[in-house]
């Protein structure tokens, strides 16, 4: 239990560090080249984009700090299985933004950061870590791509504080007279 908090906490502050990539894109974007009032569906088009940008930086920093010892060999595989898995928290977070706009009729900048950076990630997010969890970065799939790894770690035997294997039983653990 105590590695999953660890975990978890790993991947909220890359979810953290990604979120503020995210939100920092989108308000840029919004407030200029993809206005809505400039371009049709900007709020969208604003989020698919920010959302990509922040997919990549939360890949780097899950695959090399909160999975690293359950990533593959296999790193394309691994990128395409993340994506599936990013593409569809995003798919929350842009059905979170068009509920707002579309059904509710809430279009300033404040609703769609509530909507889409609130609302939207804060429920994509929950997704996201049950699927790299349980399917990008399961680590039974990360013990087959690393079979020496795996065979290695199993081989040590345990040690004490000294850093000496301990004994099977008490007849190993003391000398024979």
């Amino acid at each position: 239990m105590r590695a999953l908090a660890a975990q978890f906490a790993r991947f909220g502050t890359v979810g953290a560090l990604g979120w503020l990539v995210d939100v920092a894109v989108f308000n840029l974007l919004w407030l200029t080249v993809l206005s809505p009032d400039e371009v049709d569906g900007g709020a969208f088009w604003a989020k698919v984009i920010s959302t990509s940008v922040a997919i990549l930086f939360n890949w780097l920093g899950n695959r090399y700090w909160t999975f690293r010892h359950h990533r593959r060999r296999d790193t394309l595989r691994e990128g395409i299985e993340f994506l599936v898995a990013s593409l569809l928290g995003m798919l929350v977070a842009l059905g979170c933004l068009w509920v707002s706009r579309e059904v509710l009729g809430f279009t300033s900048l404040l609703a769609d950061n509530v909507a889409s950076n609130v609302i939207g990630l804060g429920l994509g997010a929950l997704l996201r870590f049950v699927l790299y969890r349980n399917w990008v970065y399961a680590p039974h799939r990360a013990a087959s791509a690393h079979p020496t790894q795996a065979t290695a770690h199993a081989a040590q035997p345990n040690r004490d504080k000294l850093g000496q294997p301990e004994a099977l039983d008490q007849r190993e653990a003391t000398p024979a007279s």
